[in-house]
C-alpha cells in the first residue's frame, strides 16, 4: 500500500477516535475548534474560554463546554 495513502487512512482513524472523547487536550482542542495553539493560551490565561488545569500544568477542555463556547452568540 501507498505510503501516503496509509497515512491519510491513520488520520483519519485519528481523527474518528478524537470525536468521540469527551475531554480533549490542548492539541485536540485546537484541531477541533480551528483555533491556534497561541491565541488558545491567550483564550484560557484570559479566562475566556472553559478549561481544566487538574495538575497546574495540562490544560483539557470538554467537548460539549467547548461546543457552548463556539456557540455562545449565536444570530438568528
Amino acid at each position: 500500500m501507498d505510503d501516503l495513502k496509509l497515512e491519510d487512512r491513520l488520520l483519519r482513524i485519528e481523527q474518528l477516535l478524537a470525536a468521540n472523547k469527551e475531554v480533549l487536550t490542548l492539541e485536540e482542542a485546537c484541531d477541533y475548534t480551528g483555533i491556534s495553539q497561541s491565541y488558545m493560551y491567550k483564550l484560557t490565561s484570559a479566562g475566556k474560554i472553559p478549561h481544566s488545569k487538574p495538575s497546574g500544568k495540562m490544560i483539557y477542555f470538554e467537548r460539549v463546554k467547548l461546543n457552548s463556547w463556539l456557540l455562545r452568540n449565536s444570530k438568528s
